[in-house]
C-alpha cells in the first residue's frame, strides 16, 4: 500500500495542472530561495489555514531561522518537511531525488483492521475475488461482505454487476473501506451510483482562489447519478477507520446525504482537501490541499475526518472476531426485523 501511495504522489505531482518548470541554468540551490518559494506558494493556495487555526507567519519565522548558507540538501529537506508537517495534512508532500515526505495520518490513531481475522473467521472458502473486490456471504447468506481496499484499483461495470447480482437476495451489504488510503475521486460516483434512485447532490467543493486565507470559489455541487443498470436498494453498511483517507473520506462524506447507507467504525483519516502542486527552484516537487469538501449544510469536517454513524472498535485482545463487521451485521439484521 505504501509503495502504491508513493507512486500516486509522484504521478499527481508530475501531472499537476500547475507545473512550474525552471531552466537548469536558472535553478537556485539557495536554501532561502527555496524556503521562501514554498512558504509563499502555500500561503497563497493552501485551503485549511483558518479551519486548523494555523499561524503561517509564525511558522515561517520559526523554520526560516533554521536555515544557514551552505546547508546540505538533506538538512534543507528536513526543514521544509517539518514546516509542511505543521499543516497536519497527508495530502502535503515534498519529493526530492533522495526522500519523500509523507505525514501518515493513520499513524495518529490505533488500527481497526486485521485482514487475517477476516480471512480466517469470516470469508474462509466462501470468498470470491472479482477485479478490485474481495467478497463473500456472511450471516447464513443474509449479508453480503465486499472489501474494497484502494480507490487506485479500477474495475468494470460488469464486475460490479456480477457482485451486486450475487447478493441481490441478501438483507444488506457490508462495504469494507477500512485502511483504504484513497486514489481516484472518479470511482466514488461509480460505486455510489449503484445505491441511489435519483440524481442526488451529496456534497460541495470549493477552491482557494485569492491571497487571503479565506478567499474561495463558489461552491461546486458533487452529484451522484443513478447507474443505468443493476442497483442495490437495501441497507448498506460502510466500514471506515482512520486509515480511510482522501477519496475514501469523500466517499464517507457523500454517504451522509444517503439514508440507505450507514457508516460504521471510527472517524476517517480526513484528506477532504483536493491536492495540487508544483516545483521548487531547486527542482524538488511538492503538493498540498488547495480545496475543501463541504457537506450539504456547508460544514467542513472532511479534513479532520468524517465521523461514523455507529462507533465500533476492533478488540486486539481477541483476533477471532471483528467487532466492526459484527456490529454492521447486527445493524442489518435488526433493520430487517
Amino acid at each position: 500500500m505504501r509503495k502504491l501511495l508513493i507512486i500516486l504522489i509522484v504521478a499527481i505531482v508530475s501531472q499537476s495542472c500547475e507545473k512550474i518548470l525552471f531552466e537548469p541554468d536558472l535553478a537556485s540551490t539557495n536554501p532561502y530561495d527555496n524556503f521562501d518559494y514554498l512558504w509563499d506558494e502555500a500561503d497563497r493556495k493552501y485551503s485549511y489555514f483558518e479551519l486548523k487555526n494555523i499561524d503561517w507567519n509564525e511558522i515561517k519565522t520559526t523554520y526560516r531561522a533554521k536555515l544557514f548558507p551552505g546547508m546540505s540538501e538533506d538538512s534543507l529537506f528536513n526543514v521544509l518537511k517539518a514546516m509542511l508537517f505543521e499543516l497536519r495534512d497527508d495530502h502535503t508532500n515534498l519529493i526530492s531525488p533522495f526522500n519523500i515526505a509523507i505525514y501518515y495520518v493513520e499513524l495518529q490513531s490505533p488500527p481497526n483492521f486485521f485482514a487475517r481475522t477476516i480471512q480466517d473467521y469470516y470469508l474462509k472458502e466462501n470468498v470470491y475475488y472479482t477485479g478490485a473486490f474481495t467478497h463473500a456471504f456472511l450471516a447464513n447468506n443474509r449479508v453480503g461482505y465486499i472489501r474494497y481496499s484502494s480507490f487506485m484499483d479500477s474495475f468494470s461495470d460488469e464486475q460490479l454487476d456480477f457482485i451486486l447480482n450475487r447478493y441481490k437476495d441478501t438483507d444488506g451489504l457490508i462495504l469494507d473501506m477500512r485502511m483504504n488510503g484513497g486514489g481516484s475521486l472518479f470511482i466514488v460516483p461509480q460505486i455510489l451510483g449503484r445505491f441511489v434512485e435519483t440524481n442526488t447532490t451529496v456534497c460541495y467543493f470549493i477552491t482557494r482562489n485569492g491571497r487571503n486565507h479565506n478567499d474561495f470559489s463558489d461552491r461546486e455541487s458533487f452529484v451522484i447519478t443513478p447507474h443505468d443498470g443493476i442497483r442495490y436498494k437495501k441497507p448498506v453498511m460502510v466500514l471506515i477507520d482512520r486509515g480511510s483517507y482522501s477519496a475514501t473520506t469523500h466517499f464517507a462524506l457523500a454517504t451522509k446525504a444517503l439514508s440507505n447507507i450507514v457508516l460504521v467504525g471510527d472517524t476517517t483519516g480526513g484528506g477532504g482537501g483536493l491536492p495540487n502542486g508544483g516545483q521548487l527552484p531547486n527542482g524538488w516537487t511538492y503538493r498540498f490541499s488547495i480545496g475543501q469538501a463541504l457537506d450539504l449544510e456547508g460544514n467542513n469536517y472532511a479534513e479532520d475526518g468524517v465521523p461514523p454513524d455507529i462507533v465500533a472498535q476492533f478488540d486486539w485482545s481477541d483476533l477471532t472476531k471483528d467487532e466492526i463487521i459484527d456490529r454492521a451485521i447486527d445493524e442489518i439484521l435488526t433493520v430487517k426485523k
